[in-house]
């Protein structure tokens, strides 16, 4: 696809979706009801997914635009969802950058040559938009397809994706990542401020494409203690947060494991901030004030009877009323073995509890 000149490109305050009860939340605008997504919700829990994905390789899934379309809109169909997140995985941009990947199925991203040295470093080229050009349209066929949902773009955060480049593929204990963060410390930023400018590049590609909101995942950074984030992560999270200050989209950031870690991230620039299951959504909103925020249903609360379930939704709906806005969801990615039919009954669930 061609790429569009800035003044074809889709404008924030022309998105259909402008009004949307989601956007409105992530601007701690009034709202009709509490929105609700769920991160993963497109996915392995669904049988339809499962169908769609046999025999695909998941790099290969996420360079097709007919399947990122069909998957990222299943959940949608199906659970009632008040957005919809973009179907990708957070290595998308660097596999284009030129770095040698794989997504395993049931290991997860595994490099071929971990990013140790500064030569190394120069294999991690700067992300051309040009690569990406399947994600631009696919975006665009969502939009069109989901009319007035909204559509959520999101990208890995740095962090995250320099503990895969060192590690070689996921860590329990981030060592090498660690070890090269404290005793290589001018490479570590170099590293980072290399995968901040291609994750914002990867970003702006997905807002010009007319995505509503984006999310800035940091799933492995609360490995670290408050002041090693703020000396070695803040900088190159608020350098693609900030750089998305005049694009006219909802920034969400959200991490796992992240209590102690939610102030600094929220100067990181969003204006959202996701929180996981561990803290209570009024604890964090005193941590973050002025912030809309996120979250945080345990996603193993679905498995339990559906009485717990109800119990746990009304609590976090009461706790999010403290917060500027609160968007519904889990406090990290619904589990594969999810029943389905549960998640729709938490939509409905929500929407029914919040009506205003």
């Amino acid at each position: 696809m061609a790429w569009m000149s800035s003044a074809e490109q889709t404008s924030p305050g022309s998105r259909p979706t402008a009004g949307s009860t989601f956007v409105r939340a992530c601007r701690g605008e009034p709202v009709t009801h509490t929105p609700v997504w769920f991160m993963r919700q497109a996915g392995r829990s669904l049988p339809e997914y499962r169908e769609l994905r046999a025999g695909v390789r998941m790099l290969e899934s996420c360079r097709r635009p007919d399947l990122v379309t069909e998957i990222t809109l299943q959940p949608v169909r199906r659970h009632g969802v008040d957005a919809a997140i973009f179907f990708s995985d957070i290595m998308v941009p660097l596999d284009a950058a030129g770095v040698d990947l794989d997504i395993v199925a049931g290991t997860g991203p595994v490099v071929a040559e971990p990013v140790r040295t500064m030569a190394d470093l120069d294999r991690v080229r700067p992300l051309d938009p040009a690569a990406v050009s399947y994600v631009d349209e696919a975006v665009r066929l969502l939009t069109a397809e989901l009319g007035e949902t909204p559509l959520i773009g999101f990208a890995g955060a740095p962090f995250t994706l320099a503990s895969y480049l060192v590690e070689g593929g996921p860590s329990r204990n981030h060592t090498q990542t660690k070890a090269l963060m404290y005793g290589d410390p001018e490479l570590w930023h170099a590293l980072l401020a290399r995968l901040a400018d291609i994750t914002l590049t990867f970003l702006k590609v997905q807002i010009a494409a007319g995505v509503s909101a984006v999310q800035l995942f940091d799933s492995w950074v609360g490995a670290l203690s408050e002041a090693d984030y703020r000396e070695y992560v803040l900088p190159h999270s608020r350098a693609v947060l900030e750089g998305l200050t005049d694009a006219g989209v909802p920034r969400i950031h959200f991490g796992v494991g992240t209590a102690l870690l939610l102030p600094a991230m929220a100067q990181a620039g969003a204006d959202v901030v996701g929180v996981d299951w561990r803290t209570p959504l009024d604890q964090a909103a005193k941590l973050v004030p002025g912030h809309p925020v996120q979250g945080n249903l345990d996603p193993a609360v679905l498995f339990a009877p559906w009485e717990v379930v109800e119990r746990e939704v009304r609590r976090i709906l009461a706790e999010g009323r403290t917060a500027p806005g609160h968007v519904f969801n889990l406090g990290h990615g619904v589990l594969p073995e999810t029943d389905p039919t549960v998640l729709t009954r938490v939509v409905e669930l929500v929407h029914e509890l919040s009506a205003r």
